[in-house]
């Protein structure tokens, strides 16, 4: 049944709205099967009901967002069609969290930008152990340091243990010149930039120097016990089964454990051996562990990156199936 509803757009600013050349409208119509028409202070959509409707739920997250923010990225709007499509409404309200943390480089706030990374969030705030398994992009690590540098900030520890194993991808660490801190800082490079965003540098050093803040490689973590600390094990696809168990065995009194990683992404020899796939049964049905899938509608990233890993998903599909039929 065709169907014609009037949306008025108010004050909002339509140049906002719909993009720089209308590029956001343009994107909105080739994703939905109804006539979209902007005239004046008003959007006239027709089409199929169910068509209607959801671009009805569409533009009323949208302008939403746009009146609260100020401002409309193209990955939301990415974003929205993609929950309009999936749950008939936009993900607006569900968004509506407090901030984690101020950025020190862009003054904004830290807070989950997906449903999936609020689901994350609130898995950190009302479990001890959290493992957040998904794709590049996807906030893991970020939204990880956040939520350990306010909980610092607000003394709910007393540390904060940042985590990742050396995993020689590709490139041997024999080889690489320097000291081992030398040789391993470049795979702890991606958690330093991560405070960096959060802390400034003198203030990071400080914390440091008095191991407030401590960034190491998993194989110092042998034979510790943490107490009163914030831990991440960020990369923990690159743990061996003994390594991930040697991990979750350091936690101590008030301590709390974020194990971030994406199973695509295994640089070791034998893959199925990873501790992170592994540990995904080992501890099924463990009261007081979470775990958390992110996919690609959670990556924050540039939207092609949404698109790359689609690609690769269907690549390795068919990659998958071609060779249980040889």
């Amino acid at each position: 049944m065709i169907r014609n509803r009037k949306i008025s757009i108010g004050d909002v600013d339509q140049r906002l709205l719909f993009g720089q050349s209308g590029s956001f409208l343009r994107m909105i119509e080739s994703q939905f099967d109804a006539k979209i028409v902007a005239r004046g202070d008003s959007i006239n959509l027709k089409g199929d009901e169910k068509e209607v409707k959801l671009l009805e739920a569409l533009f009323t997250d949208l302008i939403s967002h746009l009146r609260k923010n100020k401002e409309l990225s193209e990955r939301y709007v990415l974003y929205a069609i993609s929950m309009v499509k999936q749950n008939g409404i936009g993900p607006f309200n569900d968004l509506q969290v407090g901030s984690i943390v101020t950025s020190i480089v862009t003054k904004e706030s830290i807070k989950p930008r997906t449903i999936g990374q609020k689901t994350y969030i609130k898995a950190i705030e009302n479990y001890d152990i959290v493992f957040s398994i998904g794709p590049a992009g996807t906030g893991k690590t970020y939204l990880g340091v956040a939520m350990a540098v306010s909980a610092l900030k607000q003394k709910m520890v007393g540390r904060v243990i940042l985590v990742r194993p050396a995993v020689e991808a590709g490139e041997s660490l024999g080889f690489l010149p320097g000291d081992i801190r030398a040789k391993v800082d470049p795979y702890l490079r991606p958690v330093y930039d991560a405070l960096h965003d959060m802390l400034s540098a003198e203030k990071i050093r400080k914390l440091m120097e008095m191991g407030v803040i401590e960034i190491v490689p998993l194989a110092f973590m042998r034979g510790r016990t943490l107490n009163n600390s914030f831990v991440i094990l960020d990369e923990a696809q690159n743990t061996t089964v003994a390594q991930m168990k040697m991990f979750l065995t350091r936690l101590g009194v008030n301590s709390k454990a974020v194990v971030t990683g994406d199973i695509t992404q295994i640089d070791l020899e034998n893959k199925k051996a990873s501790g992170l796939v592994q540990i995904q049964k080992i501890l099924e049905g463990v009261k007081g562990i979470q775990f958390v899938y992110l996919t690609e509608k959670d990556v924050v990233r540039h939207r092609l990156v949404q698109e790359i890993i689609k690609a690769y998903e269907r690549y390795e599909d068919h990659f998958d199936n071609s060779s249980r039929k040889e």
